[in-house]
């Protein structure tokens, strides 16, 4: 399926259900979450509904299904983390390798300029080079590894940190 048709808008939690189906085989099959159950859809809507209070839940609809969505969060809990916001991004598995990633990202960094974030952090559990590719396209930089710092399917996964300015500058 071609991603030209795409539309990128803000999710909300009518998204729920449908955007947990694009994350139920992440958890169930991969160790790129580090979930292992499988949230409910009110769970998954609470997350929505909380990213977009104050940071910003996108998704990707393709011919009126949603392909897949891409979000800001809580970098850290502590007060001086307020100027940094964490990213992820997942996408159905029939839209992979076409730039939809790509897109929200650009989406999600440019809408954000206008919160009071200077700074994006991603983690990614390795290895995943799909990811790794995805992340240095849209101009993150590996800043560190934290080695066996999960452990899902009986092993232990390292998990590397990128970073990204999301505007000039820093706050004063």
């Amino acid at each position: 399926m071609s991603v030209n048709e795409t539309t990128i808008r803000q999710g909300t939690t009518d998204d729920a259900a449908e955007l947990l189906e694009i994350y139920r085989p992440i958890v169930e099959s991969t160790s790129i979450s580090f979930e292992l159950e499988v949230p409910s859809v009110a769970e998954f809507a609470r997350r929505i509904e909380v990213s977009n209070e104050k940071h910003l839940w996108l998704v990707a609809e393709i011919d009126g299904a949603l392909a897949g969505y891409a979000y800001a969060g809580m970098h850290r809990a502590r007060a001086a983390y307020g100027y940094s916001t964490e990213v992820s991004a997942y996408l159905h598995a029939d839209f992979r390798g076409q730039g939809l990633g790509s897109a929200l990202y650009n989406k999600l960094f440019d809408e954000l300029k206008d919160y009071p974030y200077f700074h994006a952090y991603a983690g990614i559990t390795m290895p995943n080079d799909a990811s790794v590719g995805l992340h240095k396209s849209v101009g993150f930089s590996h800043v560190g590894t934290f080695e066996n710092v999960g452990f899902k399917y009986n092993q232990w996964h390292d998990v590397s940190w990128w970073y990204r300015q999301l505007k000039p500058g820093l706050p004063t």
